[in-house]
């Protein structure tokens, strides 16, 4: 069932809408470039979270004022990334989508699902979406429930769901899905419930799914030998829970998969391909091309979901097609990315898993990880399972040749339970207990400017309440991102300064996006503290700030 809510205003202002065409393949394709609306999960389809906007400089940044707030009736965490589209803007919430004029905060309609309450069960890490794609008039989005949901971009109307599987498995969508090459594209979640990952891939106009990739290979498939027997496979995880790239020049998809199930290793000696890498397909096909995978046989659920960033740089004076990964393993990773070749490796954050990367670059493990993986004693190893960085991603400039990242300081003593049996449908299936281990300096987060290629850290901000959110870099060299605490922030992102900062009244955990119309650029951001951090950490720190999702835009006062 689905409910959907209207304002009096919204038939004269969609009209307007209408008359202006939908979105093409064009226009995505050429999403970085065209600022005045933003398409794509990534701010385009390289996902660099660049944008050529210059009005907002590091002079006038401090000239920055809230032009509307709006409310999005949710208190269970806003991590979405807003989509834009003349003049409407497009956000997602766990159980509800919307259309809000752009330039005024006016919502144009809501959309809401009929969810199930026994859902709760088998959302392991916060009731959230990431953001929904745009396509010749249709707004796409993931469900909890594990749908395909497709919407008139005009009216809000239901336009087709397709369900992928039963959510009481453990199967749900938190991910934003991309179009491709004419493909809506869609990873899914569920790896602590003994499912099987895969990406899928449907015809935008009717929902029919065309194609199913899964991640870890059925019997006899390529990979196969990496698994100790197709019964282990099938409940292997490698779930796609973040967000896609796509380079449309080589027709190749690029998507992260998730840890390889159940947690504790002992259970499934070998590789367990293809969890814990990046996978390339082709979007018409879901045919594989090529994959490279960071942790082979994941006992530390170092999932590699966070977003793919793609960029042609140069690699020893020689411009490469490359794409740029910082792994939750604690290294960031620079492969080609026409063939999946390693190209460098380092370490972005305190990492005692592996003493380093290998030529090919495969982990050496330490010899502290080696006993852990034998006999799975208690072991104390950085980073945590939340990784060096979780699902909120980066930003890339080529401007400066920098990543632009949150990344997080904490590590984990974690232990085995005992073997491990796949008990029933929805429930965890990991077999290890965990406690976290902080810093002594206190601080669990940095917001850091690393080059990708040496891995040198620039410049880094700490922070002792560590940062959940995405980051944003403009051409003006400013990096906007925000912290639990509320505070939307710009930094300098040639030194790292603080120029400017704004409370939002709730925790920031989503990816804010720059975007201009009629010669004025703005600035939105979602607010709303939730998510596996702000739920589970029991940090004593969070414990006064208000949940409340809203959705922020900001420009310079009198337009200066």
């Amino acid at each position: 069932m689905q409910s959907i809510i209207r304002t009096g205003v919204a038939a004269g202002l969609l009209g307007l809408c209408a008359l202006s065409g939908a979105q093409t393949t064009q226009d995505l394709l050429n999403d970085a470039q065209t600022t005045g609306d933003v398409l794509v999960n990534g701010m385009g389809y390289a996902a660099q979270r660049y944008s050529p906007l210059t009005q907002i400089n590091k002079t006038n940044v401090k000239r920055l004022v809230p032009v509307w707030n709006t409310s999005l009736a949710s208190n269970t965490g806003e991590q979405a990334q807003p989509v834009i589209h003349d003049g409407v803007m497009y956000v997602t919430t766990f159980n509800a989508t919307f259309a809000i004029d752009a330039l005024s905060g006016r919502v144009l309609w809501r959309s809401a699902l009929d969810l199930d309450p026994g859902l709760a069960r088998v959302i392991c890490c916060g009731q959230v979406n990431r953001g929904a794609a745009l396509y010749e008039g249709k707004v796409f989005r993931g469900t909890p429930d594990a749908f395909m949901q497709a919407l008139d971009a005009k009216t809000g109307k239901e336009l087709w769901r397709t369900k992928l599987l039963d959510w009481e498995d453990g199967y749900s969508i938190t991910g934003s899905p991309i179009v491709a090459n004419g493909v809506l594209i869609t990873g899914m979640a569920g790896g602590e419930y003994g499912v099987r990952g895969f990406i899928a891939g449907f015809d935008p106009a009717t929902g029919k799914e065309l194609w199913r990739h899964h991640t870890v290979p059925g019997e006899n498939e390529p990979g196969s030998d990496s698994w100790p027997s197709n019964d282990m496979a099938k409940r292997g995880g490698g779930t796609t829970w973040g967000p896609g790239s796509y380079d449309p020049k080589l027709d190749l998809v690029y998507w992260g998969t998730g840890n390889a199930g159940p947690w504790d290793s002992r259970g499934r000696k070998g590789d367990n391909k293809n969890t814990a890498s990046v996978i390339a397909v082709r979007p018409k096909t879901g045919e594989l091309v090529w994959a490279f995978q960071f942790t082979p046989n994941d006992a530390f659920d170092f999932d590699s979901i966070s977003q793919m960033v793609l960029a042609d740089i140069k690699v020893n004076g020689q411009t490469r097609p490359v794409l740029m990964h910082a792994d939750k393993n604690g290294f960031m990773y620079v492969l080609d990315r026409s063939n999946g070749k390693y190209i460098a490796g380092n370490k972005f954050v305190k990492v005692t898993w592996a003493d380093g990367l290998d030529p090919n670059g495969r982990p050496i493990l330490s010899a502290a990880t080696k006993r852990f993986m034998e006999n799975n004693d208690k072991i104390e190893t950085w980073p945590s399972n939340s990784g060096g960085v979780n699902w909120h991603p980066m930003a890339y400039s080529p401007r400066t040749g920098l990543l632009y990242a949150n990344t997080l300081e904490f590590g984990m003593e974690i232990v085995g339970k005992g073997p491990v049996e796949y008990k029933s449908r929805g429930q965890l299936y990991m077999g290890v207990s965990i406690k976290k281990l902080y810093p002594e300096d206190g601080n669990r987060g940095y917001l850091k400017a690393i080059d990708p290629l040496t891995g040198n850290i620039k410049w880094q901000v700490p922070a002792q309440i560590p940062h959940w959110a995405g980051t944003l870099v403009t051409a003006s060299d400013i990096v906007f991102t925000g912290d639990m605490l509320g505070a939307f922030k710009a930094f300098d992102a040639n030194t790292g300064k603080v120029l400017w900062s704004f409370q939002t009244g709730s925790g920031i955990v989503s990816q804010p996006i720059t975007w201009e119309h009629k010669g004025r650029q703005y600035v939105t951001v979602l607010s709303g503290i939730g998510g596996v951090y702000a739920q589970n950490s029991g940090d004593e720190r969070l414990r006064n700030v208000p949940t409340g999702g809203s959705a922020w835009t900001f420009a310079l006062f009198d337009n200066k």
